[in-house]
């Protein structure tokens, strides 16, 4: 039986609450499509892949804000705009259409249902990495704070996602629990921190051998409201509606 001191679940989103890879994709095929719209010759120029390319470099030139793929993004976007002779203010109406877009995501199925129930006895913060706003897609209302890298000034396997979890909660570490889809970045991180931590393995992935086993494999989150004998047939809170 897991620790009944839980008070507090951080969970990680991409490729945890939902899949990352088709939507950033998407959200990156329809910012080339704004381009071409809006700077032609900067689309021209530059695909999918130079974007990336131009990114990178932007990233490993800049450590300092490597974590903020926001900011990287939009510094990217700025200077290359500027280098076709474009303003540098139309980067802003790119972000906010990249960013409505990487908000289009598909949680698993399982997640709404799930979310719902854990809500009703644990507190739950989302830690990402990334950019995505879970306010902005089908999962809002169901995570009382949501933290990136950017808000805490470094990216996991850095603990200041997971202490700024639980500075906001009032929690020592041993009141938390982490759900994660990354060997090294979330689970191996948390528990470093002092956490315990579930690996969240969708995909049919292998554990490294170099890692001590985690806690607990699921596929999935009914697995993690069954090790935490929550009743899925148990009403949610009134007011809640399901995704």
């Amino acid at each position: 039986m897991p620790d009944p001191g839980f008070r507090l679940i951080t969970l990680d989103l991409d490729d945890t609450v939902w899949p990352c890879a088709p939507v950033i994709e998407a959200a990156e095929e329809a910012l080339h499509a704004w381009l071409r719209r809006r700077a032609p010759r900067l689309a021209n120029a530059h695909d999918l892949a130079s974007l990336r390319r131009h990114r990178r470099s932007l990233m490993d030139a800049m450590p300092e804000i490597a974590h903020d793929l926001g900011q990287i993004r939009r510094r990217s976007l700025v200077a290359l705009l500027e280098s076709f002779d474009y303003a540098a203010a139309l980067a802003e109406e790119g972000m906010a259409w990249f960013d409505h877009h990487r908000n289009r995501v598909e949680p698993f199925a399982d997640v709404g249902p799930a979310l719902h129930h854990l809500s009703t006895r644990y507190r739950l913060v989302s830690l990402t990495n990334g950019t995505a706003n879970p306010e902005a897609t089908p999962l809002r209302g169901l995570f009382e704070r949501s933290l990136t890298a950017a808000d805490v000034g470094a990216a996991k396997p850095d603990p200041a996602l997971f202490l700024g979890a639980l500075a906001h909660a009032g929690c020592a570490p041993g009141e938390c629990l982490h759900l994660g889809d990354d060997p090294w970045r979330d689970v191996e991180a948390a528990r470093s921190a002092g956490l315990t931590a579930v690996w969240v393995n969708r995909y049919g992935r292998t554990w490294p051998d170099e890692l001590a086993p985690p806690t607990l494999m699921v596929t999935d989150f009914h697995q993690v409201l069954a090790w935490l004998d929550v009743d899925p047939d148990m009403p949610v809170a009134a007011g809640i509606d399901a995704v």
